[in-house]
């Protein structure tokens, strides 16, 4: 595509809705007179094929959240009981949002930030968003990290969470099968794997006695190793993260299977995956499950984050995401079922050789993970060894997809601002910063200021600019609209289920549970210092929404002279540079849209307003 050159004046503007907020197309050359500056930017990158797609998308969004968070919330929230409301999360909020964002980014070729050219002033959402991404970057590769010091231990001619050492009080060799009791334990017995995660792993300690002390050496080089593994992936761009994905997303599968079949053949298995499946019916009438639904949905796809955007920003404008979409969606959840099998399966086996009780097995995130599955393989009669290194080679390599995803959010909405930075320089600089936050989480009292973090950065963020991401996409921007732009794009109409899910369900259910969360939400118990600190994060990204929207009427009535009134509507449309990435299809676009609004007549009353955006079939 040849390049277009710009040249832009003091007091004009290239695009008439236009305003200082958005650069030129990424194919074009811009020329501004104020300093003589010139910017050229080359074309976007692109996968290499549409199926690399689809499995760095796979990638991304089976991760941390399937392995650990999954079984943990299914089991705390009624089993099996909990199934029947994530699937139909799933069906109407989960993956309507997810096949929305890859809509707009493969539409668009347009990161989280960029993306908001369709509402200029609503840009603060995706600045927003990639707040949260890059608090979630900060702590994501310190857990790759500690599950890498996980994998280079499992090599050892003996694993060393299996024994007690000599300097460990009350401590029940992990190796040891057998019943519990007086005889060979106390009330305050933990096993070796559990002391060997808080003492030898994480040197644990709570902060409000010490503060968040100094992170481990050991610890910091495998968070390093996976920075520099992130890095040199990430490095040539959409490229090299479509060949990796090959690896990435089937590896782990042929892992899961063989884990599978081996825990299916354990004593006491199908115990704990009873346990896993066994439904109380009486949760589904509490608010709380459909709330742990919603979130899970949220974490597990990684929707409203922006890293569904970015990597379908790469994709070829007729691609195939709804496809994608629907298998993407369906193999997410298909994982973490698989996930939760392995893990309950293993903990049954737990709970028959020492006689505790499944419900006391299972900790919690990290805990299941990094204490009760090592226990139980230290108990594994044969090869213990290898049974280890698949499963925390597979939860590294699952973790390092998530990571790629979450960094290349990021990457994408520095570029989409700053294309005239060259990508190995982002890529670097990114990976410096995010190695050194990530110390923080590896100090004696990391766990707890990542609960911190997650909780304000990452969690609330999330949720609360997921309802102004749907409420700008489908009733500014406009459900019809979108509709359009799919039938241009993939020549496919939109049924009644897709319309009803974006302009109504998914806000109105998102909406619901940000309400609810805000209402139960109870402080960290930490020291103030580090609950100040999460607090004033999410102050910081729900700011970015006025903030925005206040510059985007003061460019705009800069450069067109037009009244408070009339700047603070029109910042709401979309600038004439939104479309296609392509020139020609973008012309044909824009062609086609003007005839579309032509016909429009904009209703009276609210009633035919919400008729014509939700079933306005034309």
């Amino acid at each position: 595509m040849e390049n277009q050159a710009f040249r832009v004046t003091k007091g004009e503007s290239p695009v008439d809705n236009g305003s200082d907020l958005s650069q030129m197309e990424s194919n074009t050359t811009i020329e501004t007179d104020s300093d003589t500056k010139t910017i050229t930017a080359t074309s976007r990158d692109k996968w290499g094929k549409d199926i690399e797609f689809m499995l760095s998308c796979i990638a991304y969004s089976v991760g941390f959240g399937n392995i650990w968070k999954f079984p943990y919330t299914a089991l705390k929230y009624g089993g099996g009981a909990f199934l029947l409301p994530y699937l139909i999360v799933l069906f109407v909020v989960g993956r309507p949002i997810y096949y929305l964002e890859m809509v707009l980014g493969q539409f668009s070729s347009r990161g989280v930030v960029k993306l908001y050219d369709l509402a200029p002033g609503m840009r603060g959402i995706g600045v927003a968003q990639t707040i949260a991404m890059f608090v979630v970057m900060t702590y994501y590769a310190p857990v790759l990290g500690i599950t890498f010091r996980y994998l280079v231990a499992s090599f050892s001619s003996t694993l060393p969470w299996s024994v007690c050492d000599p300097s460990w009080t009350n401590c029940l060799n992990s190796s040891f099968v057998g019943h519990r009791n007086s005889t060979n334990a106390t009330s305050s017995s933990q096993s070796s794997a559990e002391l060997y995660f808080n003492i030898d792993i994480t040197h644990k300690a709570k902060l409000a006695d010490n503060g968040l002390g100094a992170p481990d050496l050991w610890l910091s080089l495998c968070l390093l190793f996976s920075w520099v593994v992130v890095a040199t992936i990430l490095i040539r761009g959409a490229k090299s993260t479509g060949k990796a994905s090959y690896f990435l997303a089937i590896f782990p599968y042929i892992i899961m299977v063989v884990l599978l079949v081996q825990t299916l053949m354990l004593e006491g298995a199908w115990n704990g995956i009873w346990f896993f499946f066994k439904p109380q019916w009486k949760a589904l009438l509490t608010v709380e499950v459909w709330y742990e639904a919603v979130t899970q949905c949220f974490f597990s796809l990684s929707v409203c984050y922006g890293g569904i955007v970015a990597y379908s920003s790469f994709n070829n404008f007729r691609n195939n995401v709804y496809r994608d979409a629907v298998i993407i969606s369906w193999l997410d959840t298909f994982t973490s079922i698989i996930a939760g099998c392995i893990v309950f399966g293993v903990i049954g086996n737990l709970s028959l050789m020492n006689g505790q009780d499944i419900q006391e097995l299972a900790k919690d995130g990290p805990g299941l993970t990094f204490i009760t599955y090592p226990d139980a393989i230290a108990k594994f009669q044969v090869v213990p060894q290898l049974f280890a290194i698949l499963f925390f080679l597979m939860l590294f390599i699952v973790g390092v997809g998530s990571n790629l995803g979450v960094t290349t959010s990021i990457i994408t909405a520095i570029r989409d601002q700053r294309p005239d930075l060259k990508h190995w320089v982002v890529v670097v600089g990114i990976a410096t910063i995010g190695f050194f936050l990530g110390l923080l989480y590896l100090t004696p009292g990391g766990f707890e200021f990542l609960d911190v973090m997650d909780g304000f950065g990452a969690k609330y963020i999330s949720l609360t600019f997921a309802v102004f991401e749907l409420v700008t996409v489908a009733w500014i921007y406009g459900v019809d609209r979108i509709c359009r732009d799919i039938r241009y794009m993939l020549d496919r109409s939109t049924s009644l289920y897709w319309r009803l899910c974006w302009g109504l369900i998914a806000p109105i259910a998102t909406m619901i549970i940000l309400v609810y969360s805000l209402f139960e939400f109870k402080l960290p118990e930490v020291p103030w210092g580090y609950n100040a600190l999460g607090f004033s994060i999410f102050v910081i990204a729900v700011l970015q929404l006025p903030a925005w929207y206040l510059y985007a009427i003061y460019c705009r009535r800069r450069r067109h002279d037009e009244s408070l009134r009339k700047a603070a509507w029109n910042v709401l449309k979309p600038l004439t540079s939104w479309g296609p990435e392509n020139d020609s299809l973008r012309a044909i676009y824009r062609t086609e849209e003007e005839q579309a609004q032509v016909k429009e007549v904009f209703p009276p009353s609210l009633g035919q307003r919400i008729r014509k955006r939700m079933f306005n079939m034309s």
